[in-house]
């Protein structure tokens, strides 16, 4: 089984897509993030697939997203947006699932000023035409999120759904609690995946690897390595000491698994979760 990279990036400034990223909010990711910049890392690390997942708002962004991949042998599948809001959103969606590249859909739930946004009645026709197309649902949340989810998710079992980054626990600030005891209810009462990315990021630029320890630990305990996939939230990642450095720092993270359950959390569950072809 190859190893699947579960969560990455690629962006063009001038593009204009993107809000969140300006040269003075983000100095070093405020430049163009292509394929050709990202395979040596892969070599590297020994990652042969990965899933591209959008990072702006924007239908445009998706298709940019999908062209690339049309080019990038490695990009086995892509992660869109689409307005869920609209009132044609499910035939854009539809019409976007005819890409067979395209295996999920990720609304930045962690932007919006309603926490319980996913929630509405007015998104059911959307994510109804999600299920239908079998596309994933990429949940971008914080903890304070949580809650609202957990209805969520028993309100759409149908739904394939994943959390982004293990929900962002505020690494830095060492708050396990509550976070840790709202993660282990979502995952005992749902069928939810997890992604093991992003701690890096939220534990600040002088993070140490035990001080992930504990909340990589709750996310292994919690899902279990079938329902956990590795990313590596890249070039984020790259104001959290890069590529290779959080990659090394996952596997030490799970060093106590079996090769078996290895082998699922850094390929195996993202292959299987977003029906990756081989």
């Amino acid at each position: 089984m190859s190893e699947v990279d579960a969560h990455q990036h690629f962006w063009r400034p001038r593009r204009g897509d993107y809000g969140w990223l300006t040269p003075e909010a983000h100095p070093g990711l405020y430049r163009d993030f292509l394929p050709e910049h990202l395979a040596p890392l892969l070599a590297d690390a020994g990652v042969t697939r990965t899933v591209l997942v959008q990072a702006a708002p924007s239908e445009a962004e998706t298709g940019f997203l999908l062209e690339l991949a049309r080019d990038a042998d490695f990009i086995a599948g892509v992660v869109g947006w689409v307005d869920l809001d609209a009132a044609d959103a499910p035939a854009r969606i539809e019409k976007l699932a005819a890409d067979a590249k395209l295996v999920g859909l990720r609304p930045m739930l962690q932007d919006l000023p309603d926490d319980d946004w996913i929630r509405r009645p007015a998104l059911r026709p959307a994510l109804q035409a999600m299920a239908g197309a079998g596309l994933a649902f990429d949940a971008l949340v914080k903890p304070r999120h949580l809650p609202a989810l957990r209805r969520f998710l028993d309100a759409w079992p149908q739904l394939r759904v994943v959390v982004d980054h293990g929900a962002k626990p505020d690494i830095a600030a060492g708050a396990l609690s509550p976070w840790s005891d709202e993660i282990r209810g979502l995952a005992r009462e749902s069928g939810a995946f997890c992604k093991l990315s992003g701690l890096a990021t939220e534990a600040g630029p002088h993070w140490a690897t035990e001080t992930l320890q504990p909340f990589a630990d709750v996310l292994v305990e919690a899902f279990g390595p079938d329902r956990l996939m590795w990313g590596s939230d890249w070039p984020v990642v790259n104001e959290a000491g890069g590529y290779l450095a959080w990659r090394a720092a996952a596997e030490a993270l799970t060093r106590t698994l079996a090769p078996e359950a290895r082998a699922a959390v850094f390929g195996a569950t993202a292959a299987a979760f977003y029906g990756l072809r081989p």
